[in-house]
């Protein structure tokens, strides 16, 4: 629901607001139908008590016919305000059967439960006067067909009355069954009502304010005093005059509290003062949202925030944010500045009910949100930056292993190739001292390479990670170390293969700085999975005192660790030894 909509007075799939000149002719009509219902009571011979009868009857008439007007009047894109006049008509329309006249008696006698149902469509509809889901519409549904169908087929069957003009003939059996089976299903469809309204009130996060609570909660007492009412008249308790008579003065409440709702805004009011001054005080984010969901009262209020060039909402961490469906119980209120879009609240869709609300919240925290896009756009932007930067370390990781094994296939293998054929020549060449001196110190050479192009070959990408796993990894790292090193890994599976590499990197990188700079005796690694993340630790009882803002080995390691979400600390008090701790989320 937007704010123009209902500036407009009409809004989409709603209904118009009743003119002036209908208004009052409406009220008229229905002053004029109290009237006339005193006046049928009063020339009845049938009823006793009859002063207190019509009473009653209008108490259930003139207060729904006055709220319906007034709500039609101030919220036009609801139907709740055209149904709550059709049911106060509805129950007038019943009083008829006082007359002592065929026709008015038989029209009368057709409405005589028609309230019964309606009044189960008012509670399921409220607030939009719309029924959202299929189970509602089903029991509505059963309900004006037990109303309208079986009261037909009861008026057709039963006519011992002679002034019904629909009976066919004598009243009979199948006539009271029929009027049995209506008033059970009707005082069914009375419960399940009241049923379905518990479970959408459980099922909601958030808390109705106290004038709509009152409402409901008098309307659903009035649907179960209805029930026991025509539960009475089935099985004709002899209590049923006191029944009823309770329950008429019950279905009368539930209108009073509705009007005490629609006249009185103190509370809005006053929470959107409270509002004001909190948003004065330029709130953070995240102090923003909760503010909203204060004066709303729906503490599952959602702030999301249009982003032009990203092309979606977000929420204040830049994280991408879908709108709710129409039948998914949620709603949304955008709320635009200077002409663009710029934020939406996304919110319980009972809060429709109050329409002031939401508009004099959209007024006040227009300028709050704009500072909220503005920081929601800037984690969306850092949001991509990891992105590409994780990207572009997978990119250059794939990369370095395509190279390594460019080597370990091209350049290796002529090597190898090259020091077997040097071999081969040597057995022959064996009587020539000075031929063989310069062989030996060939192959010499072609071995120093090949050491050397494998230590390149593992700078570029570890291949033993990816074939045999972290840990044999770092196993046969350690045993090559300067320094003795006790390892201890606890993964009780395998790791993507870029936590693997970033986590090698990591030790070896560390490794080499113990042997160049540590002056240290002895080192531990650590690693293990710890809370989702995978933390790899390497200590030393060198000098530390490392300048770790020096070369490119400390730094490129920080920038692969961040570029997987992950952070890099380093501990080296002059004299304690250094300490390196990675941090990587599983993910």
């Amino acid at each position: 629901m937007t704010a123009p909509a209902l500036a407009q007075g009409v809004a989409e799939g709603g209904t118009a607001a009743p003119a002036r000149l209908v208004r009052w002719p409406m009220l008229v009509v229905a002053c004029a139908a109290a009237f006339g219902s005193f006046k049928l009571a009063f020339a009845s011979d049938e009823l006793s008590e009859r002063g207190l009868q019509a009473a009653l009857l209008n108490w259930t008439t003139l207060p729904y016919i006055l709220a319906g007007v007034i709500a039609w009047w101030r919220r036009p894109d609801s139907r709740f305000g055209p149904l709550m006049v059709g049911a106060g008509f509805a129950m007038f329309l019943s009083s008829l059967q006082w007359s002592s006249h065929g026709l008015p008696y038989t029209v009368g006698l057709a409405f005589d439960l028609l309230p019964a149902a309606l009044l189960v469509h008012l509670l399921l509809a409220f607030p939009s006067g719309r029924l959202e889901r299929t189970p509602e519409r089903l029991l509505v549904v059963v309900g004006y067909s037990a109303a309208i169908g079986l009261q037909l087929a009861k008026m057709l069957l039963g006519g011992a009355e002679t002034r019904n003009v629909l009976a066919l003939g004598p009243g009979s059996g199948v006539g009271h069954t029929v009027e049995d089976v209506q008033l059970v299903t009707l005082s069914v469809v009375c419960l399940a009502g009241v049923v379905i309204l518990a479970g959408r009130r459980r099922g909601s996060v958030r808390r109705l304010p106290p004038r709509i609570a009152l409402f409901v909660d008098s309307f659903a007492t009035g649907l179960v005093a209805v029930a026991v009412l025509l539960l009475a008249g089935a099985f004709e308790w002899p209590q049923f005059e006191t029944i009823r008579r309770v329950a008429f003065a019950i279905i009368g409440v539930a209108p009073v509290a509705f009007l005490i709702g629609l006249l009185n805004e103190h509370l809005s009011r006053s929470t959107l003062g409270h509002l004001l001054v909190r948003l004065r005080a330029d709130p953070a984010p995240g102090d923003l949202r909760e503010a909203l969901a204060e004066a709303l009262r729906d503490q599952s209020l959602t702030v999301a925030y249009w982003l032009p060039e990203f092309g979606r909402w977000v929420d204040r961490q830049g994280r991408p944010v879908e709108l709710p469906e129409p039948d998914s119980g949620r709603a949304s209120t955008p709320i635009d500045r200077d002409g663009r879009r710029m934020a939406v609240l996304i919110h319980d869709a009972s809060l429709a009910d109050e329409p002031q609300l939401l508009d004099g919240v959209q007024a006040a925290a227009g300028i709050a949100l704009e500072n909220g896009r503005l920081h929601a756009e800037l984690n969306a932007r850092l949001e991509e930056l990891r992105g590409s930067r994780r990207r572009m370390i997978e990119a250059g990781q794939l990369e370095r292993q395509r190279l390594e094994r460019d080597l370990h296939d091209g350049a290796q293998q002529r090597l190898i190739a090259l020091s077997l054929e040097l071999g081969l020549l040597e057995e022959r060449l064996r009587a020539d001292p000075e031929i063989k001196g310069r062989l030996d110190q060939a192959r010499d050479e072609i071995a120093l390479s090949l050491e050397e192009l494998r230590a390149v070959a593992r700078g570029i990408h570890p291949a033993v990670v990816s074939g045999h796993g972290l840990a044999v990894a770092l196993e046969s790292l350690t045993v090559m170390a300067t320094v003795p090193v006790r390892l201890t890994v606890e993964l009780d599976e395998r790791m993507p293969e870029r936590l693997e590499v970033a986590a090698y990197y990591v030790v070896s990188e560390s490794l080499a700085n113990i042997a160049k700079h540590a002056g240290a005796t002895s080192a531990t690694v650590d690693v293990a999975r710890v809370d989702g993340q995978v933390v790899v630790e390497i200590v030393d009882n060198g000098v530390g005192g490392a300048d770790t803002e020096r070369g490119s080995g400390l730094r490129g390691l920080a920038d692969r660790v961040e570029g997987l979400g992950g952070r890099l600390r380093i501990w080296t008090p002059r004299g304690g030894g250094t300490r390196v701790r990675a941090e990587m989320p599983c993910v």
